[in-house]
C-alpha cells in the first residue's frame, strides 16, 4: 500500500496552474465568442415579453433580415420608434466590416454596425445574453470586431453524403457562433457530389456506392455501383439544391467555397471516365493523367459550372496528397514533362495547379489549395490552406499569399476527442476541445508581415468514419465553437477557465435546439511537471466537464464518494498508482482514471540509439523533446501529437540507457498505443537487456503482443519486464513490430526503470 509519505506539498516542487492562455482582459460575461470589449455599466435590465425592433435597413438587407427572422432563437416584431430594440447600420465603406456595437441600457437595446454582417453578429450575441441569463441581461456596452476575417467550417460531403437540410442545420448553428465561411467538400475519390451538365456520370454512377459507410465500402474493394441499383447509397447536389444552401448560407453571411479536388484524390472521377487515367482504366489510381489534354478540358467544363453556380470569388482545388508513380510510368505524362521542360513529377502536378490557376483567374476568380500547391509557383492571389502544420502557412505568407491555418493537430475535427478507448472508431490521434481553444494562428512573434496574410483558421470534419448526420454533429461540435473564438477573439482576451465554464453551457444548448454534440470528457484529465533537481513530479488533476468534483484514492481503491476531493496539485518523489474519478454530485461519471507516476531511476540519464532503432525525426510532434525524450519522465496522454509521445518508423525501437553506476533493478516498463486508423500498432515483441559493463548484456525477459490486445483498434499496453533485483548500470530496450507492420508507426512515451 502507497502511503502519504510519498506525497510531499505542493509548496516544495510547484506547478502553476495555468489556464492555458492570458488572463482574461474583459469582463468573464456568459458570451462565446468572448467580445474583444466589455464594459459592465451596472444593473441588469429585463427583456419585454414581445419584442420590438426598428432598423434604418435598406429594403433589400431590410428583406435579408426578415427572411432570416423565422430562425432566429428569439422572436422579434417591427416596432415603430418606441422599439425596443434598435438596428442601425451606418453604410460604411469596408462592405467586410463585421464589427458590431452592442448597449444594453434600460428601455432599449441598441445594435449599430456599419455592415448588415455587423449588425447580425450583434444579433447573435444578443441572443446568447438572452438565453444566458434567463432574460436579465447586464446593463453593458460592448465594441467588438473579429480577430480574423476567415472562419471556417468545412464539412466533407463525399465519404458520407448529408442531405441539404443537414447542411442548413449546421449553417444555423455556426453562423450564431460567427463563422463565416463553410467549405464544401464536395469530390473525393469516395464520391462525386455535384451534379454537372454534359458529365451525367459523374451523378449517375461515380456518385454511388452498394455500401453505406465509407469504411464498408472501402473494406469492400472501392466500387460504385449504378443509382439504380437496389443497394445504391449516396447521393448528389443539383442546381437547386445548391441554390437553396447558398441562400440559407448568405442570409446567414457565410460565404460557401466549393472544393474540386485534383489532381490527385480523383478515383470517382477515374470510375466514371476511366479515358482520364494514365492507364485508361478505372479502380488502378486516384490520379489524373496530366499528360492527357482531355483531362484539362474536363476540369474546365467542370470549373465553368462551379464558377456559374457559386458566387464566392475563391474556388478550392485541393492539390493534396497526390501520388507521383503513375506519373512516372505514363508515356504522355513523360511526354508533358518533357515538352514543357519541367521538374519531373513534382513539377508536372505543378504545371496542373499553375495552369487551373489561369483558367480560374481568366474567369475573375481566385483559387485555394491545401499547401501542397505551394511546390511549385503561384499567381499572387493564390490563398494556401495549412493543414499539414502551420509551416505551409508561414512559407505561403512570406511569399506574399494569404493562408488559412488549419492544422490537423489543433482544426481535424475528424480525430478522435477523448480516450480513444472509450470513443466510437474515428481518426488519428485525439484533438480534444482545449487543444483546439489553445490554438494559435498567428502568433505576434511571427512579425506583422506575416500575419498580415494569415487571414483566418478552419476546422475541417473529414467523413471516413462518420456514418449518420448525428455522428457528424458529434465530431463537430463543441470543438468548432472552440475554433470559433480563436478566430473571433483577440488572444489576450482568451480564457481557458472561463472558456470551459461558457461551452458547458453552450452544449446544454445545442442539445435543447436538436443538436448532438459531444458532451465533453467524463475521464479526468491529468497533467504534470518535473523538478529535476528536487527529484519530484508535480501532479495536477481537472476535467473538461463544469461545474465537476474528482475523487482519487491512492491505495489501489476505487474512488467513491468517500474518497478524497481533489483541490490541490500533489508531487511524487517516488511511484503513486491514482485512481480518481469525476462526479456529478452523488453521481459518478465515466471511468475510473488509473495512472501510475513513477520519479524513477533512468530520469536525466543518457539514452543512445541504434542505428536501426532510432526515433522518427521528420515530424516535430513526433519526437517528444528529443534524445530525452523516453527518459524525461513526461507521460504521454491519450494522443501521439501531444509531445510525449516518441515515434518510430521504420517500426523499431533499439536504445541502450546509462544508468551512472551499478544499480539494482526489477522493473523496465514501457506503455505503447494502438490506433488502427492512422496505423499506429503495438509492437509483436519487446526485449528487455541488462548489463554492468556495456559490452556483455544479459537478456532478462521477453514480453509478446496478446492476442485480445492485437484485435483493438484503439488501444493502451505496458510492456517490459518485472522481476528479483538484478545488478545493472546499462538497460536496453528493445521493441518491434515485425517486418508486416514496415510502413507503420510505433509510439511510446517512457522507459521506466525501477
Amino acid at each position: 500500500m502507497l502511503t502519504l509519505k510519498h506525497l510531499i506539498t505542493a509548496s516544495i516542487c510547484t506547478m502553476a496552474m495555468s489556464s492555458g492562455a492570458l488572463a482574461a482582459a474583459v469582463p468573464d460575461v456568459n458570451l462565446t465568442p468572448m467580445p474583444n470589449a466589455v464594459s459592465l455599466t451596472g444593473g441588469t435590465v429585463r427583456l419585454p415579453e414581445v419584442l420590438t425592433y426598428s432598423t434604418n435597413l435598406n429594403p433589400a438587407d431590410l428583406a435579408d433580415l426578415r427572411a432570416y427572422l423565422p430562425s432566429y432563437p428569439l422572436a422579434l416584431t417591427p416596432g415603430g420608434k418606441d422599439a425596443f430594440i434598435n438596428i442601425a447600420v451606418n453604410g460604411g465603406t469596408d462592405e467586410a466590416d463585421e464589427s458590431y456595437k452592442l448597449t444594453v441600457a434600460p428601455g432599449r437595446v441598441t445594435i449599430s454596425a456599419a455592415t448588415p454582417a455587423g449588425a447580425f453578429y450583434g444579433l447573435q450575441t444578443l441572443a446568447q445574453l438572452a438565453r444566458n441569463y434567463n432574460g436579465e441581461l447586464p446593463a453593458m456596452t460592448i465594441d467588438d470586431a473579429p480577430r480574423f476575417s476567415y472562419r471556417g467550417v468545412h464539412i466533407d460531403v463525399s465519404r458520407h453524403f448529408f442531405d441539404t437540410d443537414y447542411i442548413k442545420k449546421q449553417l444555423d448553428m455556426v453562423a450564431s457562433y460567427k463563422l463565416n465561411r463553410m467549405h464544401w467538400h464536395l469530390t473525393d475519390g469516395a464520391g462525386w457530389r455535384l451534379e454537372i451538365p454534359g458529365l451525367p456520370r459523374l451523378t449517375e454512377f461515380a456518385a454511388w456506392r452498394p455500401q453505406h459507410t465509407y469504411a464498408e465500402w472501402r473494406d469492400n474493394g472501392g466500387k460504385y455501383c449504378e443509382y439504380t441499383d437496389p443497394a445504391a447509397s449516396g447521393g448528389y447536389y443539383t442546381e437547386a439544391d445548391v441554390k437553396d444552401v447558398l441562400e440559407y448560407a448568405r442570409l446567414r453571411h457565410i460565404t460557401v467555397i466549393p472544393e474540386i479536388e485534383m489532381p490527385g484524390h480523383s478515383s470517382e472521377v477515374l470510375a466514371a471516365y476511366p479515358e482520364l487515367s494514365c492507364e485508361g482504366e478505372p479502380y488502378v489510381s486516384g490520379e489524373v493523367c496530366i499528360g492527357n489534354e482531355a483531362t484539362f478540358s474536363f476540369f474546365e467544363q467542370v470549373l465553368d459550372e462551379v464558377i456559374r453556380l457559386f458566387p464566392s470569388h475563391y474556388i478550392h482545388i485541393g492539390g493534396d496528397e497526390a501520388s507521383r508513380r503513375h506519373w512516372k510510368n505514363c508515356p504522355k505524362c513523360q511526354q508533358r514533362i518533357k515538352d514543357e521542360g519541367l521538374d519531373g513529377e513534382d513539377g508536372l502536378q505543378s504545371y496542373m495547379i499553375e495552369r487551373i490557376e489561369r483558367y480560374i483567374n481568366s474567369k475573375g476568380r481566385d483559387i485555394i489549395g491545401w499547401d501542397e500547391i505551394l511546390d511549385g509557383g503561384l499567381a499572387p492571389n493564390a490563398t494556401v490552406m495549412s493543414w499539414r502544420g502551420v509551416e505551409g502557412g508561414i512559407k505561403a505568407a512570406r511569399q506574399g499569399h494569404d493562408a488559412i491555418m488549419t492544422p490537423e493537430a489543433y482544426c481535424y475535427l475528424d480525430h478522435y476527442q477523448d480516450d480513444p478507448e472509450t470513443q466510437p472508431v474515428a481518426f488519428g490521434s485525439p484533438v480534444t476541445i482545449f487543444q483546439s481553444y489553445s490554438f494559435n494562428p498567428a502568433p505576434a512573434e511571427l512579425g506583422d508581415s506575416i500575419t498580415a496574410h494569415i487571414i483566418g483558421v478552419q476546422g475541417n470534419n473529414w467523413a471516413e468514419y462518420i456514418p449518420t448526420p448525428e455522428h457528424g454533429e458529434y465530431m463537430m461540435y463543441p470543438r468548432i465553437i472552440a475554433l470559433g473564438e480563436v478566430g473571433w477573439t483577440q488572444p489576450e482576451h482568451k480564457d481557458q477557465a472561463s472558456f470551459k465554464h461558457r461551452i458547458n453551457d453552450e452544449i446544454r444548448y445545442m442539445q435543447s435546439r436538436g443538436y448532438n454534440p459531444f458532451t465533453l470528457s467524463e475521464q479526468v484529465q491529468t497533467a504534470q511537471t518535473i523538478d529535476y533537481d528536487r527529484k519530484c513530479i508535480t501532479l495536477s488533476l481537472t476535467s473538461e466537464k463544469d461545474p465537476i468534483d474528482i475523487r482519487y484514492t491512492l491505495d489501489g481503491s476505487e474512488p467513491t464518494l468517500a474518497s478524497a476531493l481533489y483541490s490541490q496539485p500533489f508531487v511524487v518523489t517516488d511511484s503513486i498508482i491514482l485512481k480518481a474519478r469525476l462526479f456529478d454530485g452523488e453521481r459518478p461519471l465515466g471511468q475510473v482514471k488509473t495512472l501510475r507516476t513513477d520519479y524513477h531511476k533512468a530520469i536525466g540519464k543518457t539514452i543512445t540509439y541504434a542505428p536501426d532503432g532510432d526515433y522518427y525525426r521528420d515530424k516535430k510532434e513526433y519526437m517528444a523533446g528529443g534524445q530525452t525524450g523516453l527518459v524525461d519522465g513526461l507521460r504521454g496522454g491519450k494522443s501521439y501529437m501531444d509531445g510525449r509521445w516518441q515515434g518510430f518508423c521504420p517500426n523499431k525501437l533499439d536504445a541502450v540507457i546509462d544508468l551512472g553506476e551499478v544499480t539494482e533493478i526489477s522493473r523496465v516498463m514501457a506503455n505503447f498505443m494502438q490506433m488502427k486508423t492512422p496505423q499506429v500498432y503495438l509492437p509483436v515483441k519487446v526485449e528487455v537487456y541488462a548489463s554492468t559493463d556495456g559490452e556483455n548484456f544479459t537478456l532478462l525477459g521477453t514480453d509478446t503482443l496478446r492476442d485480445e490486445d492485437a484485435a483493438l483498434d484503439a488501444t493502451f499496453a505496458d510492456f517490459g519486464w518485472t522481476g528479483a533485483p538484478v545488478p545493472a548500470r546499462y538497460v536496453r530496450f528493445v521493441a518491434t513490430q515485425g517486418e508486416h507492420r514496415f510502413s507503420t508507426f510505433l509510439f511510446t512515451d517512457e522507459i521506466v526503470i525501477q
